[in-house]
């Protein structure tokens, strides 16, 4: 090895060059890199230097290692042999932990889950400005930069026409690291080979690495981007799947997501564990399950604990009296004593502050605090004040001078982290700290004070949330000279407050610990006594000195005892991992002070390293030795470092926490320590609470080390952590709590949770209290073990309970970096917490994902992490999310910083590149699925509603004989008689105005005009087309006058008319198939329409699309010749056809009804007199005309009523939104009629511009009645926005009501003029999913608010009847609504005539009741009310509720859901959610989302889209599709259509953006 080295050793490397090896040195270890990969970028950095090192074989060259700073500053190290790979492994790991995983993942080997798919644009990096700088924790150039590379089939990147390098905005990050080399490349493999390698015995290590705040900023770097391949268009190249399913309609699809939603049923279909003890009390009470005890759990046997007493805290009278007594002492009789040694980034000597300098500053600072003026010459502060600290990692000297001046001043310093930038992770709530604990002035230095980000006046900015802040800068030249005789009056003994150290709860929320004199000193002297310090010896400091044991340690027990502390910084130990332990052998340190984390590291880079002897130290204590996984970074250490002189008694372990400061601290045997112990726990013991050393069960175990011994004069014991303070058994985990004289006093200014944490008293079984004094919640979870040894096992601040049982997030972490991470995801960067989703803890497990990984490698990875946990805790992960390298956001020395990831994730503003969530194997407390009672007959359910008191659920509109003289009624039952009436009587009277979008008038109909217009119509179709009476003709006109002429011509001939919406010019392909479907299924022998819809029916693009050959004869009306009809027709009876009317329903389905000519004028008979229709009125009309009660109103009404209609075509509000408002106004309409989309337009398009409108002179008091035509639930949101909006423009509060008709009857409630307000009701969602009406309070909880839908029609009558048996329902039942009127359509037009379908829904039949009477089954679901209000008639009002389509609710766990309803809540779950659908398939409930956003944010949606669908429906998502907007399918009356859509998701042609599948 020696020889191999040598000739390396005489070149000089430049000192970036070293400092990169080290960096790349610390990757491998980490297991962040593979060997390959190290060996090429390595070869890459010393490739220009390779000439210099003769003889040196060139393999040998790559291979040789040349970590650590360069000879002047430290130590060389030499190079060595490459090792086997298993050795590093075999130091950094647990063994146990390790083989678990690999014996969990054997178990799953052969499961499959089905990958999500993403479109590949999504998958470039976030915008510039979206993005993050690069971390400046990172390891590694691989790490810190935002290169993610794009993989495309074996192209090399540059050469691709699609990837354009992305600006290089990104926003200049910390270069850590000065090498240019190139991405790793991971060799693939078998994930089961992968598995069984050495990476899955990497260490189990839960620390990032430590942020590097000296190094300046580096040059951008820059990205790529891959766009959507120009070729590809939408519905990119599709794979061919598995099995052949067929869509609703019975198409068969073969397609990719068909086989996915195979796949993932039938992972769902394996056995689960099973179900815990359910119970369900009422139909509509939503019990959710509650978890019973299961009772074969382990339980505590053991005795009731004793309250461990520590040794006295011993009074020794060289102790001085105070911390500042003793500060004088030392800095007037030891002024040249060291005090404190501060290092730069190389490892050299900054600066030594002696106890004489130490003394005269901290009394210069004081001084110029005391008598620092404000502006009105009053001072500034005055004893007591909380002064902000704010200093870097890299400043311990300024630190100290500070922070014992405050103290000198009698002011309370309040430690915080250098805010690096205006949005820090965390900075609002230190701002929080700031404002509640009064701090107006805040101490750094010059440097740092540059460094702070500023404003543009110069001045320090001020971060969000932050209270005003003074900044002092305490450099020497800044500071006032005291006079000789000044000596400040300080009275540092008692129970004022010292100091306030900061820390941060698990939910992310800020506190100040306020620490008091008196457990200053008394902190100070048990450390001293415990920890065995004498005057003048050395400590070594590698931890943050501003809190916790850093500061307890190394600031203020060191200047008690006139120590000398080296105080090492982050940024020398990611430079050089090693720095501490040179130091120690430099100084002889007696004592040290670490981090597992920091061992880990100087472990790596140790090869070589001959020169380095740990003989000196007495003690190595090792500050978090309460994370259970501490342990294997020691024992690593120990077996390394016990042959340069590290005796196995001298490494500590402690346990501290801010409230309580040193818990407990293992002591040398020559303090009087006994010996160190250890536990091999089982895991499934620990999830109960109770300690079992495990034997059998070798797997799932955790192994942990004592963390010592009470400390001297303190009291501890261990409690229940939830509910009364009770004393636990021997064998039973619980919280840790302290009773002495070092814990802090309280939370400031929180007295509620001091209480609760400060001044508990723990009881024994019996209920009386262990002591008289008040114990401190440590918040760390553990048990006394042999010797009284404290072991920790967790912290609370980590525990998480799902179910009855408790899981640590450390252990979970451990157990994700089991499953051989380095290709995949950064060791130190993974974030486990939980989020409350229905009640009960939820593990959300989020990392960050390697830019080089591929996405089925990070899939497989995430799913054998999954499976892992699994095995080994009997846990679910809820969640599991991958984000880009450097943006998950980091705390301030390194680390992830947990509680702002969870409220990123809470929030959707995480940005994951990807999830798998797992709601199907975690949700195990659901309702109970409703299980159906025994069929209740009718008779019953009529008998059980009279015993109730309920109604049977039956209303009807006013009767219409008494209403109108039956002559005239006579003589208006045919309409094209009442043409020639009026053309004959009233010729030159207006029917109709239609407006363009300039609001100008581009055609009108007088009676007489109309009348000859459709006779010429008539004449062309005997004549031209030779139609006898009784043909069908499809009219596909634009909206417009041609149509109500030809409308006419077809009934004056005898002809039946057939309306058809024109196809679209700009989208032939998906409207003209429409127009063909109807006039081929309608058996028109004949299309009229305008020559330019001609042409564009025979066209080539038309071609293309269908079959153009057969066409029937196609007759344009622009030209034809004036010619007046010999005789019109005349029907034989009034049930001859009079036109068919063609919709496709929201399910998909393309229907066609017939009209009778008596049925066309009851219809229009009925609107006339509930809207008071007469010749004198004018209607404005802004609906399509081609189908329902559009139709009715646009061609019908007027000609049978003789009113005015305005027609506001809403193609024209396109390009004009106010158009249909100004022509109400306009024309001074009473009533109006507009349908959903043409309200949105308004509400979206027109919201802002009320005051244009005023002064362009929109007036809508004139409205009395405005009505939205819908087939569906009132949108109540969608009206009382519209009402409030245009309020300011005179609309009436009330006049916004809405109509309901559907295929069998187009109008069978509108609000009329007359009559009583419409009502609004608020029922219990959850009652309404087992079609049950239960009205409760508004705003109660579960409420829905549903508006009536407009008054029942004059003739028309309402029953409720139950969907299945067909028996009339009580008031309080959810039933199908069932309508018997003069106008229902006469029944279905198909070619085939399916008869049973007519009978069924034409001419039904209660089973029970009334069996006479012939109703029509309306297939919607709604209820009926009877309200206080009255009607014209003097009865009470009847209400009727429409709830929603039966063809489209969703039966999920045997309750009924209204998709509306769901999708509602989707809405509301992210601002980023445009618009929403759901519909099932094969039971999963399917989610489409429209992402109005980044493609890179939606990722966001999923979790979120899940969270709600649970919380509020008790439903588990089965798939979230992310989608462009716009892809949702709506027709013309801006109603959904979910089964499109649905058929469109299974062919796999919507494109998405992302499909995420729910395990």
């Amino acid at each position: 090895m020696a020889e191999r080295g040598c000739p390396l050793e005489a070149v000089p490397l430049p000192a970036e060059v070293r400092e990169s090896l080290a960096e790349l040195e610390l990757e491998l270890s980490e297991g962040d890199i593979t060997q390959k990969g190290y060996e090429k970028k390595r070869a890459k950095l010393l490739a220009r230097y390779a000439p210099l090192i003769q003889g040196a074989d060139p393999s040998l060259q790559a291979e040789s290692r040349l970590p650590g700073p360069a000879p002047s500053t430290a130590p060389t190290l030499r190079p060595q042999k490459p090792r086997p790979s298993n050795t590093r492994d075999e130091r950094f790991r647990s063994d146990v932990h390790t083989e678990a995983v690999q014996a969990a993942l054997a178990k799953y080997r052969e499961r499959k889950m089905p990958m999500p798919s993403k479109r590949r644009s999504a998958l470039a990096p976030a915008s510039a400005e979206a993005y993050t700088p690069p971390d400046t924790s990172s390891a590694s150039e691989d790490e810190g930069s935002l290169r993610r590379p794009v993989r495309l089939a074996s192209t090399p990147l540059q050469s691709h026409p699609s990837v354009q390098p992305w600006l290089g905005q990104a926003g200049q990050g910390s270069s850590t690291s000065s090498s240019a080399s190139s991405t790793s490349s991971h060799p693939g493999g078998s994930p089961a080979a992968a598995l069984a390698g050495p990476a899955a015995l990497a260490h189990i290590d839960l620390h990032a690495d430590p942020p590097d705040v000296t190094t300046g900023l580096g040059q951008p770097r820059h990205a790529y981007r891959e766009r959507p391949q120009p070729a590809s268009g939408r519905g990119a190249p599709r794979a061919g799947s598995g099995s052949v399913l067929e869509t609703a309609g019975g198409v068969p699809v073969n397609s990719r997501v068909s086989s996915k939603i195979q796949q993932l049923l039938n992972t769902l279909k394996r056995p689960k564990r099973p179900p815990l003890k359910e119970f369900f009390v009422d139909d509509f009470e939503e019990l959710l399950e509650v978890q019973q005890p299961d009772p074969n759990q382990p339980k505590p046997e053991g005795s009731q604990m004793a309250v461990l007493k520590g040794e006295p805290l011993a009074a020794s009278t060289a102790w001085p009296p105070s911390l500042l007594a003793a500060l004088r002492q030392w800095g007037t009789t030891q002024p040249r004593a060291p005090c404190l040694t501060a290092l730069d980034t190389a490892g050299k000597a900054t600066c030594t502050l002696t106890y004489g300098k130490l003394w005269s500053r901290s009394l210069k600072l004081a001084y110029t605090l005391l008598n620092k003026l404000t502006s009105k010459n009053e001072r500034l502060l005055k004893p007591g004040d909380r002064v902000a600290l704010v200093f870097p990692n890299s400043d311990p000297v300024m630190f100290t001078v500070a922070f014992y001046g405050c103290l000198l001043a009698e002011l309370v310093p309040v430690p915080i982290e250098v805010p690096l930038t205006r949005k820090d992770a965390g900075s609002q709530q230190i701002g929080f700290l700031l404002g509640s604990c009064g701090v107006a002035l805040a101490l750094t230095t010059d440097a740092c004070q540059k460094g702070l980000p500023k404003a543009q006046t110069g001045e320090v900015a001020t971060f969000k949330g932050w209270p005003p802040l003074t900044w002092l800068v305490i450099d020497g030249k800044h500071l006032t000279k005291p006079p000789k005789d000044w000596h400040p009056s300080a009275q540092d003994v008692g129970a004022g407050t010292a100091y306030i150290e900061y820390k941060t709860s698990k939910e992310g929320s800020t506190v100040g610990v306020a620490v008091s004199h008196a457990s200053l000193l008394a902190q100070c002297q048990a450390l001293t006594q415990a920890c065995g310090y004498a005057e003048a010896e050395t400590l070594t400091n590698v931890l943050d000195f501003k809190r916790d044991a850093g500061l307890w340690h190394g600031v203020l027990t060191s200047v008690m005892n006139r120590m000398h502390v080296v105080s090492v910084p982050y940024a020398l130990m990611k430079v050089n991992p090693l720095s501490w332990i040179q130091k120690v052998c430099a100084y002889k340190a007696r004592a040290a002070l670490v981090k597992s984390r920091d061992m880990h590291w100087s472990l790596l880079a140790q090869r070589g390293q001959r020169d380095v002897s740990l003989s000196s130290l007495r003690m190595l204590i090792v500050a978090d030795g309460a994370n259970p996984w501490s342990i294997s970074s020691c024992d690593a250490f120990l077996d390394v470092f016990r042959s340069r002189g590290l005796r196995p008694e001298v490494v500590c372990p402690c346990a501290t926490c801010p409230e309580a400061l040193t818990v407990a601290i293992r002591r040398p045997p020559d303090l009087g320590g006994p010996p160190p112990r250890r536990a091999v726990l089982s895991m499934g013991g620990l999830s109960h609470g109770v300690i079992r050393v495990d034997a059998e069960e070798k797997l799932s175990v955790l192994t942990v080390q004592d963390v010592g011994q009470v400390m001297p004069g303190a009291s501890v014991c261990v409690v229940k952590v939830e509910g009364t303070p009770y004393l636990c058994k021997t064998d039973e985990v619980g919280e840790i709590c302290v009773d002495s004289s070092t814990a802090a006093a309280a939370y400031y200014g929180l007295l509620g949770i001091t209480k609760s944490v400060f001044e508990t008293v723990p009881v024994t079984v019996a209920g009386a209290p262990v002591s008289d004094r008040p114990f401190t919640r440590t918040g760390l979870l553990g048990f006394i073990g042999p010797d009284d040894l404290v072991f920790v096992v967790g912290k609370l601040d980590g525990l998480m309970v799902v179910g009855a049982r408790r899981h640590n997030a450390d252990d979970i972490v451990a157990t994700a970096l089991a499953v051989e991470p380095m290709k995949f995801v950064y060791r130190g960067r993974i974030a486990v917490f939980s989020v409350t989703v229905l009640r009960d803890d939820r593990i959300v497990l989020v990392a960050e994902q390697r830019p080089d990984a591929s996405e089925e490698d990070s899939f497989q990875w995430m799913s054998r992490v999954l499976q892992a946990i699994d095995s080994i805790h009997q846990v679910g992960v809820y969640c599991l999310a991958l984000v880009p390298a450097n943006t998950l956001p980091k705390a301030p020395l390194g680390g992830i910083h947990i509680s702002e990831t969870k409220q990123r994730f809470l929030e959707g503003v995480l940005h994951p590149c990807n999830v798998l969530m797992c709601p199907h194997t975690c949700v195990t407390n659901l309702p109970k699925p409703r299980q159906k009672q025994p069929e209740v007959g009718p008779a019953s359910m009529i008998v059980g509603n009279l015993v109730a008191g309920k109604r049977i659920a039956q209303a009807s509109g006013r009767e219409l004989t008494h209403l109108e003289d039956s002559d005239q009624a006579r003589k208006f039952l045919f309409l094209p008689d009442v043409l020639q009436w009026r053309a004959h009587t009233t010729p030159e009277h207006p029917l109709f105005l239609l407006l363009n979008a300039k609001g100008t008038v581009t055609s009108t109909a007088t009676c007489v005009q109309l009348h000859k217009r459709a006779e010429r119509v008539a004449a062309a179709l005997t004549e031209k087309a030779r139609l006898s009476a009784g043909a069908h003709v499809a009219l596909v006109y634009p909206p417009g006058l041609e149509l109500i002429a030809a409308f006419y011509g077809c009934l004056y001939c005898g002809c039946v008319p057939v309306t058809v919406r024109p196809p679209h010019p700009q989208n032939l392909a998906t409207t003209l198939p429409t127009v063909k479907m109807i006039v081929e299924v309608s058996t028109s022998a004949c299309v009229l329409t305008t020559q330019a819809i001609m042409r564009l029916l025979r066209s080539k693009e038309a071609a293309a699309t269908v079959d153009v050959r057969t066409w029937p004869t196609i007759l344009d009306t622009d030209d034809i010749p004036k010619k007046k009809l010999g005789s019109i027709f005349r029907p034989p009876s009034p049930d001859v056809l009079a036109y068919l009317d063609f919709s496709v329903s929201t399910t998909g389905i393309l229907a066609g009804v017939k009209m009778s000519h008596a049925a066309t004028s009851a219809l229009c008979r009925s609107i006339k007199l509930q809207c008071e229709l007469y010749p004198s009125r004018q209607v404005a009309i802004c609906l399509d005309p081609y189908c329902g009660l559009g139709f009715a109103l646009w061609c019908l009404c007027s000609v049978y009523s003789g009113h005015q209609s305005v027609l506001v075509p809403p193609p024209e509000l396109e390009s004009n939104v106010s158009l249909w408002l100004w022509a109400v106004s306009q024309y001074k309409a009473r009533v109006t009629f507009c349908s959903y989309s043409v309200m949105e337009m308004c509400a979206r398009g027109l919201g802002a511009q009320t005051a244009v409108l005023r002064t362009k002179g929109v007036n809508l008091s004139c409205v009395r009645t405005c009505m939205v035509v819908a087939e569906e639930r009132p949108r109540i949101a969608l009206t009382q926005s519209f009402s409030k909006l245009f309020r300011d423009l005179g609309l009436p509060a009330r006049a916004v009501s809405t109509t309901f008709g559907c295929r069998v009857n187009v109008a069978i409630c509108l609000q009329g003029t007359a009559g009583p307000d419409p009502t609004t009701v608020y029922v219990d969602t959850r009652a309404l999913r087992h079609d049950r009406v239960r009205l409760v309070e508004r705003g109660s909880p579960h409420s829905l608010p549903l508006t009536e839908s407009g008054k029942i029609l004059p003739g028309v009558k309402v029953i409720i009847a139950h969907t299945e048996t067909k028996g009339p329902l009580g008031d309080s039942h959810l039933g199908e609504i069932w309508v018997s009127s003069p106008h229902n359509a006469t029944g279905y037009y198909t070619v085939y005539g399916e008869e049973g379908l007519q009978a069924d829904h034409f001419s039904a039949r209660l089973s029970f009741g009334d069996t006479q009477t012939v109703w029509a089954r309306t297939g919607f679901l709604g209820f009926l009310r009877r309200t206080e209000l009255t009607d014209a008639s003097g009865e009470r009002h009847d209400a009727l509720y429409v709830v929603g389509s039966l063809d489209e609710t969703l039966e999920l766990r045997g309750m009924r859901y209204h998709p509306i309803d769901i999708e509602a809540s989707v809405i509301r779950a992210h601002r980023s959610v445009a618009e929403c659908a759901v519909f099932t398939w094969t039971n999963l409930l399917v989610v489409v989302v429209e992402l109005d956003g980044l493609e890179q944010d939606a990722l966001d949606l999923v979790a979120l889209v899940t969270n709600v669908v649970l919380e509020e429906h008790h439903l588990v998502v089965g798939v979230v599709v992310i989608v462009d907007p716009g892809v949702i399918p709506i027709n013309s009356r801006g109603e959904k259509q979910r089964m499109h859509l649905r058929d469109g998701f299974l062919a796999d042609q919507l494109d998405p953006i992302y499909v995420a599948y729910n395990m």
